[in-house]
């Protein structure tokens, strides 16, 4: 069994929401540029409620990778009746050397960034969400009850334009979801927990 799996064995993300896996694929999930999504770690809904910025390296030219953000823990981690809930889904992403989507980034730095790879001759491509293809736009978390998970899962597809999405955000499954879009196993994962914010709590 992977070593970088043993935080999603721990947290029961796999076994609750995903059958065992091999990660072969490199993602990086960032908040407001600064914020990155360790397993296990404690993010406050306030500083997740834009969409983040997901970095995917170990594709090709040739692949293209689904993502799925979804909270298994719904309406509470006791009783989660309404298993699961869907956050986000984006498809056709492509498996360039270096792919992100998401976030926000500035035109200067867009132009700098491909001005740069253009005559270093490595292929960088940056791109928004649009390059994407955008099923179920994202839905920030609201977590009422306990401490929920929010699960980040990457899928490499078969071919382009393959993935339908499904009928609802509620009882989602991602198992499912992959089975009936001969996904098969994920290629990457990794999640955050977040619970009600009081006043308290905020920094």
């Amino acid at each position: 069994m992977s070593r970088s799996l043993e935080p999603l064995i721990v947290g029961r993300v796999v076994g609750e929401v995903l059958d065992a896996f091999s990660p072969c694929v490199k993602m990086v999930v960032t908040y407001n540029s600064s914020k990155l999504v360790f397993n296990g770690h404690e993010l406050y809904p306030s500083a997740v409620v834009s969409k983040p910025r997901v970095e995917v390296q170990g594709g090709d030219l040739r692949s293209f990778f689904t993502l799925v953000m979804t909270d298994p823990d719904v309406p509470g981690p006791s009783d989660p009746y309404l298993r699961e809930h869907l956050h986000w889904i984006v498809t056709d992403i492509p498996g360039t050397t270096d792919a992100s989507f998401g976030g926000s980034h500035s035109p200067l730095s867009l132009y700098f960034t491909i001005f740069c790879s253009f005559f270093s001759g490595i292929l960088k491509l940056l791109l928004s969400v649009k390059a994407g293809r955008e099923l179920f736009n994202y839905e920030s978390p609201k977590p009422s009850i306990g401490i929920h998970r929010f699960v980040f899962v990457l899928f490499k597809q078969k071919k382009r334009q393959s993935v339908c999405p499904p009928l609802s955000r509620e009882h989602f499954n991602t198992r499912q979801f992959s089975e009936d879009n001969d996904l098969g196993l994920p290629v990457a994962a990794v999640y955050f927990n977040a619970q009600r914010e009081t006043a308290a709590r905020r920094r």
